[in-house]
């Protein structure tokens, strides 16, 4: 389910995908390794979704150096099967390359953001056309190359179910029709590729798309629709430097135990100017590691059979009494008795030095 906090984000695979193409055109990294999602624990974690803007930001600096055909081509080049995630294989795993598209377009919140995007599939006869709307206005050379390079993975998605090439029948871009092409024509394979059109689309031959899929496994595709669902619904929506901090905080608390140097290394930053930022956003180290601990505390308690010494050990408290003192000041309760009544943080009940 797409929720309220999911907008104006996108998978990491996506943000991945775009930093790739500007590494590989030599875009300076200061023009963009500040921005949120950019960061290694947020880039190479696929449950993190980095905001759209710095999408945008990366593909403006990248149609700098290059025409945005020839960016399109790049990022399409960059996206080989599997690079989506779970995403990709929703093509292969159904009953034909349609029913695939179909599950792919109903799933797209996986990977972008839904309220600005949007995929419909129309037949018309012996034909089908899947066509990718998006609020960008036609002149931002960046929206072009990422509307390009969307119809071109629909494309190989399609091709891979098919296991063979799909060759469509005629492209539309929402696009003006740049001074040269020929970057279009290998993308997708056809000449045949008009400008300037209401909404992006690619057309093929129904019979190519309802042919059964050779790669089909009964009963995958189920499977791969709910981790999909799992997957957003677990996902970590960066908005803001808070939730970049906190991210942070989180990957640091599972290595070891965190201190504040070496989460402002992790972020680039110095002791110093961490603490002003998180004053800035009226919190402090203090709240927030303990508001981390708390959670992995809770998260131990309900899914683990582990002693108090254990769980004390594993959360950075001094020993099992400094542990009960905390989980009492949180819940007004003991550790057994958050185990056994379920009063878990995140659940029904709020602790109590929330309230």
């Amino acid at each position: 389910m797409v929720s309220h906090a999911h907008q104006g984000t996108m998978s990491s695979a996506l943000a991945r995908l775009n930093v790739n193409a500007a590494r590989s055109l030599g875009v300076p990294t200061d023009g963009y390794a500040h921005l949120l999602g950019i960061a290694p624990e947020h880039l190479g974690d696929d449950l993190c979704r980095a905001p759209v803007a710095t999408s945008v930001r990366i593909v403006e600096l990248a149609t700098a150096l290059t025409s945005w055909p020839e960016l399109a081509l790049l990022m399409a080049q960059g996206a080989p099967m599997g690079s989506l995630g779970v995403w990709d294989y929703l093509f292969t795993s159904a009953p034909t390359p349609l029913e695939g598209m179909r599950d792919a377009a109903a799933h797209l919140a996986t990977i972008a953001d839904v309220t600005t995007d949007s995929v419909r599939i129309t037949e018309d006869g012996g034909q089908i056309t899947i066509a990718h709307a998006n609020e960008a206005d036609l002149t931002h050379e960046g929206a072009c190359a990422v509307l390009a390079c969307s119809l071109a993975v629909y494309q190989r998605r399609l091709g891979e179910a098919a296991q063979r090439q799909l060759v469509p029948l005629r492209v539309s871009l929402a696009a003006r029709a740049p001074r040269r092409h020929e970057a279009l024509i290998r993308l997708y394979g056809t000449r045949t590729i008009g400008f300037e059109a209401p909404v992006s689309s690619i057309t093929f031959l129904a019979a190519d798309l309802k042919a059964p899929a050779p790669r089909a496994q009964p009963g995958l595709s189920a499977v791969l629709r709910r981790h999909a669902e799992q997957t957003l619904a677990s996902s970590i929506p960066l908005h803001n430097w808070l939730d970049l901090f906190r991210t942070a905080l989180a990957s640091v608390h599972d290595e070891s135990t965190p201190t504040l140097p070496a989460v402002a290394r992790r972020m680039n930053l110095s002791a110093r100017t961490l603490q002003r930022r998180l004053e800035d956003h009226a919190t402090t180290w203090r709240h927030e590691l303990e508001a981390v601990r708390r959670a992995h505390i809770t998260e131990l308690l309900r899914s683990t059979d582990l002693g108090i010494e254990a769980i004390a050990a594993r959360s950075g408290y001094a020993d099992a009494r400094a542990l009960r003192r905390a989980v009492q000041r949180w819940y007004g309760t003991t550790p057994a008795g958050l185990r056994r009544t379920g009063r878990l943080h995140g659940g029904t009940d709020t602790p109590e030095s929330d309230r």
